[in-house]
């Protein structure tokens, strides 16, 4: 089972203590519901100097922390939140922090900062020689005291080596996304976009944050058929063929396959199909059989209902939605 924790003291805000905490709990319950799972795949921690003591949070919230800082269970993900008041001085309030820290990032944690946390990280030098970026009130104050690294005053989100950055508590509702497709698939984060997020098209995609298939496994084989069917995915596709043309038989083909990617190779396929279909209904004028066609599929019932079990809507209606919401820079008035 995976943890993911979150870093807690009484300066942070409980905004951003809450946000990770509900966004991946929702996503962990949409996916247990989907596959008929009845246990939680994660564990979620909020981590204190002492998980003793209540803490009181800015707004007079009370939490009650559930681990500290002596217990060194290795993470998954470690949220950082947004601090009230000057950072540095909460920062020199939790000196602990900076080791812990250290080493849930050496162990291989993906650890992300909300705004002011980000000085949490500068402290513990993990962002030296990095991009970073904290709340635009402290930028002067951020690149006075860790001139190493690089602050990105224009971005509200940073990210190099497993290491995230946000410029608002809004800003961190876009990793968050990021993060259920990293954890779940696509599809859950879909559905998690859609109860915390005014936009039904995910915009941590326009950020440049939408993982890279090649990145979740070092499989060289299964990289060039991914690759090759997010090249092809227009066209009939036999899976038996396409095994063999990489030397596999059809059982190791799916066994290799699911073992790297975490789904089989039709699933991969629906995918990349849908992935597609959702860009050609939001900016295109095709109709839904042209849609079909165009991704790959001959059958455009098969095709309608293949997308409204992956997106819980119909593509007719999903058009209706991302056009609704979509700002258009011609008329900003629409």
């Amino acid at each position: 089972m995976k943890r993911i924790s979150i870093l807690v003291c009484p300066q942070a805000l409980a905004s951003s203590v809450a946000i990770p905490l509900e966004m991946i709990s929702a996503a962990d319950t949409i996916h247990r519901l989907r596959h008929r799972q009845r246990q939680p795949g994660l564990e979620l921690k909020t981590v204190a100097r002492d998980a003793s003591t209540l803490l009181s949070m800015r707004g007079g919230l009370l939490l009650q922390p559930t681990a500290d800082l002596s217990d060194h269970t290795q993470n998954a993900m470690v949220f950082i939140p947004a601090l009230w008041g000057n950072p540095r001085a909460a920062v020199r309030l939790f000196p602990e922090a900076a080791d812990w820290l250290r080493r849930q990032y050496a162990g291989g944690a993906d650890i992300c900062s909300v705004g002011t946390g980000s000085y949490f990280l500068a402290e513990a030098g993990l962002l030296d020689h990095r991009p970073a970026t904290t709340h635009w009130r402290y930028f002067d104050d951020f690149a006075a005291h860790y001139a190493a690294i690089k602050l990105e005053r224009k971005k509200f989100i940073t990210h190099k080596d497993r290491l995230y950055c946000t410029g608002s508590v809004n800003a961190v509702r876009d990793v968050m996304l990021h993060f259920v497709e990293q954890l779940f698939s696509s599809a859950v984060a879909d559905e998690v976009a859609r109860h915390f997020m005014h936009e039904i098209k995910r915009s941590y995609e326009s950020l440049l944050l939408a993982a890279d298939p090649q990145d979740s496994h070092h499989d060289e084989l299964i990289i060039k058929i991914q690759e090759w069917l997010q090249k092809n995915y227009p066209r009939d596709i036999s899976m038996q063929t396409l095994s063999a043309e990489f030397g596999l038989n059809v059982r190791s083909f799916n066994r290799r396959f699911r073992q790297a990617a975490n789904q089989t190779p039709v699933e991969y396929l629906q995918e990349v199909r849908l992935n597609q279909a959702r860009e050609l209904l939001k900016h295109s004028n095709l109709s839904i059989a042209e849609v079909a066609f165009a991704v790959g599929y001959h059958d455009v019932s098969y095709f309608t209902g293949l997308f409204q079990r992956q997106h819980s809507v119909t593509p007719n209606a999903y058009r209706r939605l991302v056009r609704t919401k979509m700002f258009n820079v011609a008329n900003p008035a629409s």
